[in-house]
Order: C-alpha cells, then sequence, then structure tokens
C-alpha cells in the first residue's frame, strides 16, 4: 500500500447532486435502499428500451416502414450501445452513480419524444440515442450490484439485478395487454417516459456509490467490512487502475462474456420477435402475443431470485449453471418443434414458457455472480471494465441476431408489411371472391380488357350470367381485389414458409445455449458446497488474522 487516497467529502445541498461517494460501506438498511434503486432504475430503463417491440406492427404501419427498417432500428441501437458499453468501462475512474441517474433523465425525456417523431429517420436516431443510455447504464447498474453486495450474497443480488430486463418486459407485456384495446403506440411510450422520470427523481436524491478506495476491494462477506475500510485509508487507487483492459482481456472474462450472450438469443427473440412469430404463425394479436409472453418474463423472474437465494444458500454457481444451460436446451427443442404445429394451443406454450423462464433463471443470476468474481479474481477495480468487455460482446451478438433473423425467416417480410392488408381485403372481398371463384374463365376474360373498353357481346354475356348486382359486387370490391393480386400469392407463400424458417431459427438459438455449457468450466469458483464453505472458512480466519495484526 502506498500514499493514502483522500477521504470523501460529505457534500451539502446542491453537491449532493453530482459528488455522491461514501466514505464508508453503509449500514444493511441504507446499503439495501441503494441496490433497490438500482433494480428498480434498470426496470424502467428496459421497460422504456423494450416498449418498442410490443407495439412493432403499429410503429412500421405509421411510419410506413419496411420490416427491414424495424430490424435496421435494432441493429443499429445494438450496435451504439455495444461501443457506449465500452466507454461505460470508465466508470472505473469516473464513478457509476451519475452515470445511471442522469442516464436514467435522458433516456426518459427521449423516449416522449419517440410519438412525436415525424419520419422514420427522426424516429431512427432518436431510437440510436435511447440504445446508447441503455448501453452506459448496462454496465453501471451491475456494477454497482457488485460494489454493494459482498460475495456471500452476490447470487441474490444479481439475481434481482437481472430482473431488470426480464420484469421490464413483463411491465412492458403486462401494460400493453391491459391497455392496448383503449390505447394507442404513441400512449404506451407516454406510459413509460412518465414512469421513468418518476424513478429518475427517487434516483436523483437517494442513490449514492462507495469511494474509489472502498469499492476498488474484494469483500467476500460483511465481515470484511472492518478491514476493507481500514485497507481503503492506505490503498493506492491510481495503481489499481493501471492496464485494466489488458487485465480483462483474458478467455475466462471474454469467452464467458460470449458465450452467455449467444445463450440469450432465444431472449432476445421473445423481446423482439415473439409478437410477429405468433402473429404470423398462430394468428395471434399484439394484445394476445403479449399476453402469452407474461409466462415467461413472470417465470423468468421469480427464478432469477430463487437461483440466487439457492446459490448464495450453497455457496457455488457452476452446478446451478449448468443444469439451467441442459434445461434450456431441452426446453428449446420442444419450442422448436412446435413452430410447425399449427393446432399448438395457448396453454401449451404458456407452461413451455414457464419451463424456459425458470431454467433461464437458474443459468443467468449465478452467471452474473459468477462473472464478477471472475474479474474480480484478476483486479477487483476492474469491475466496471469486465462489465464493459460483457456489455460490448452482448451488444454486438444481439445486433448481428437481429440483423440475421429476417436472412433465415425470409418470410417474416411479406407477411409484417402486408399481411394485415391482405387479411383485411380477403374479409372485405369475400362475396367478390365467392362470385369469381364462380366463374373463373368469364372473369379471367374480362380481365384481358381495361375498364370501359369491354366488348358489348361479351358486357351482355357476363350481366347474363352473373347478374348486374353480382358484377356491382365485383366492381366495388376492385381495391381489394387489387390488393390480392398484388401481394395474396406472397403473403400465402410467406405463410406456408414461415412455420419451418422459424423453427430453423429456434435451432439456431439452441445452439447458441449448447455453447454455453463448455464455458461454464472456465470460471471462477467451486463445484463443491462443502469446498466453497471451507473457503470460507479459511477467509474468515485469514480476515481476523489480519485485523489482528492492524490493531496490534
Amino acid at each position: 500500500m502506498s500514499a493514502s487516497a483522500p477521504t470523501p467529502a460529505h457534500p451539502s445541498g446542491l453537491g449532493r447532486l453530482w459528488r455522491r461517494d461514501l466514505a464508508h460501506y453503509p449500514e444493511a438498511g441504507r446499503r439495501y435502499a441503494y441496490l433497490a434503486i438500482v433494480v428498480v432504475t434498470t426496470i424502467v430503463l428496459y421497460y422504456l428500451l423494450y416498449i418498442q417491440f410490443a407495439v412493432a406492427t403499429s410503429i412500421i404501419t405509421e411510419y410506413h416502414m419496411t420490416f427491414g427498417y424495424f430490424i435496421a432500428l435494432s441493429v443499429v441501437g445494438n450496435a451504439i450501445g455495444a461501443f457506449a458499453s465500452l466507454l461505460a468501462g470508465l466508470a472505473d475512474r469516473w464513478g457509476r452513480a451519475n452515470l445511471v441517474v442522469y442516464g436514467l433523465l435522458i433516456a426518459g425525456v427521449v423516449v416522449l419524444l419517440l410519438p412525436h417523431a415525424p419520419d422514420k429517420t427522426t424516429y431512427l436516431v432518436l431510437f440510436a440515442a435511447l440504445s446508447f443510455i441503455e448501453g452506459v447504464v448496462l454496465v453501471a447498474t451491475p456494477a454497482l450490484i457488485r460494489d454493494f453486495s459482498p460475495q456471500v450474497g452476490r447470487a441474490t443480488a444479481m439475481g434481482y439485478w437481472t430482473m431488470g430486463p426480464v420484469v421490464g418486459s413483463l411491465v412492458v407485456t403486462t401494460v400493453t395487454s391491459a391497455t392496448l384495446d383503449t390505447a394507442d403506440w404513441a400512449d404506451e411510450l407516454r406510459y413509460a417516459g412518465i414512469s421513468a422520470l418518476v424513478v429518475f427523481v427517487v434516483a436523483l436524491f437517494g442513490l449514492r456509490e462507495l469511494s474509489p478506495s472502498l469499492r476498488d476491494q474484494v469483500m467476500v462477506s460483511m465481515r470484511d467490512r472492518a478491514l476493507i475500510e481500514a485497507r481503503a485509508r492506505g490503498l493506492d487507487t491510481a495503481r489499481q487502475h493501471a492496464g485494466q483492459w489488458r487485465t480483462m482481456l483474458r478467455v475466462d472474462v471474454v469467452g464467458s462474456a460470449f458465450a452467455i450472450s449467444v445463450y440469450l438469443l432465444l431472449y432476445y427473440a421473445a423481446v423482439g420477435n415473439f409478437v410477429i412469430y405468433f402473429s404470423a404463425t398462430f394468428g395471434y394479436s399484439e394484445q394476445r402475443a403479449n399476453a402469452l409472453a407474461n409466462w415467461y418474463w413472470a417465470a423468468n423472474a421469480v427464478a432469477l431470485v430463487l437461483a440466487g437465494l439457492l446459490s448464495d444458500r450453497l455457496r457455488v454457481r457452476k452446478p446451478l449453471m449448468l443444469v439451467g444451460g441442459v434445461g434450456s436446451v431441452a426446453t428449446t427443442a420442444v419450442f422448436a418443434l412446435l413452430a410447425t404445429r399449427p393446432e399448438t394451443d395457448y396453454y401449451t406454450f404458456a407452461w413451455l414458457f414457464i419451463g424456459i423462464g425458470v431454467f433461464g433463471g437458474l443459468s443467468y443470476a449465478p452467471w452474473m455472480a459468477c462473472f464478477t468474481e471472475t474479474v474480480e479474481k484478476h483486479n477487483p477495480a476492474a469491475t466496471a471494465t469486465g462489465l464493459a468487455v460483457w456489455g460490448w460482446i452482448l451488444r454486438i451478438v444481439v445486433a448481428v441476431s437481429a440483423a440475421f433473423v429476417p436472412v433465415v425467416v425470409t418470410s417474416v417480410t411479406p407477411i409484417v408489411e402486408h399481411g394485415t392488408e391482405v387479411k383485411a381485403a380477403q374479409e372485405q372481398a369475400g362475396p367478390a371472391l365467392a362470385i369469381v371463384g364462380a366463374h373463373p374463365e368469364l372473369f379471367a376474360e374480362l380481365g384481358r380488357y381495361p375498364a370501359g373498353q369491354v366488348p358489348p357481346e361479351l358486357a351482355a354475356r357476363a350481366a347474363k350470367e352473373v347478374g348486374v348486382a353480382g358484377l356491382a359486387t365485383v366492381q366495388q370490391a376492385q381495391p381489394q381485389l387489387a390488393v390480392l393480386k398484388a401481394h395474396g400469392a406472397e403473403v400465402k407463400k410467406a405463410s406456408e414458409e414461415g412455420p419451418g424458417q422459424w423453427r430453423t431459427w429456434w435451432w439456431v438459438c439452441l445452439g447458441g445455449q449448447v455453447v454455453f455449457l463448455p464455458f461454464v468450466f472456465l470460471m471462477s469458483g467451486r463445484w463443491s458446497p462443502r469446498r466453497a464453505r471451507r473457503d470460507a472458512e479459511e477467509h474468515q480466519a485469514a480476515i481476523e488474522r489480519e485485523l489482528a495484526a492492524l490493531d496490534g
């Protein structure tokens, strides 16, 4: 240890809104309050981000987007979010709390502006800005969770944090399934933006963070608190921060970050494509598809917390990650097979989503704890840097996967762009289609002539065979018949090919889960709960010896 780190001052007044460092590790009540603010902030941020996808078809219609353009929103947004995550790695030097607080303010304002975007280009720019903020906060919030949660209890805390994107998704589907019958897509965005501003006010006055000298150390349990504070008085934080990026470029950090990113391919598809998938393949409305997704999000949210509690109780991470990974492979395989079975009912999917959600939670909460502990093993002062590497890889994988969905599932574009109007045209032109179907040769012959240039003898024949009223019915349906002629065959072909193409993408998602499994073995931590408890006892004895030496 070298020159003492300065003790943070205690700012007052407006200074408290910027200078947020804590000189001492907080007591349990305050620590839980800080953790709660971070979790709620994360939930709201993902609510802001995911609400776009819950009303995707309405946004596409409103701005006359092609499906490809809407996919570009996700690709561009995630690419920008990836590099924003790298920038957020500087949180090890600058701190985390202000990035979270003021990032939430900007994100809320951006979402309130989105419904007023005059065109799709402006919408793209605003969504890119929102994604930039999300990329920053993606790194800063789990860094705060790590700071305020010792390793004993880390999985539980990370379980609550990982509820952020999951509960954010649950909030989206719950609100939209309850309000879309009386509200439009713009109202849904406004609800999200207002909720963000409310939480911003709470975070503005309530959120604090540890000083660098405290957060740059490994804290195994709350019993380490006295030693952590004693060490902080002599910790050279500048030296701790040297070479952070180089320290994180290791296979157990980079490889594990890639593994969890491809493991979550099905989750990304659930967020971005489930509404479209169930609409195109099973004929669900936006409201019904969002209601179905609630089963996934609710099961996943509960499983994340329970998995964290179990992991901390057993003091191991990797066995739970492995069981969750194998279970995810099995349930995803069943989900993929059901893509080509249109007779599958709503509650079959609901029960399947419960299984997918539970196994996903069993993997992800322990993984987040294990990943931060793997980073700490190399350099505890580089926590945000390690999380920045993870955030960058995660967003790049999301961007690439979003770009490849329409490449693999080519049927999506015609169904999204023309499926609704083709369906409406078929319903409105039903009587006319019946008349045309009863006299195919006659109407094929009539179709050879422009309107008003039909030979008199052919017109007379048509009037005799079909009747004046029948011809009038067909004439009135000409706009709908034109839609069917232009896009009907394309949409029909896409509807027939779509289930098989979606099944292929679900197999890709399953492949990502398989890739995840071997990387579990590279991460830090024990497999045996008994060995883990012995490690904890040895650590506590070492802490007591060091404290005794300091007292002496």
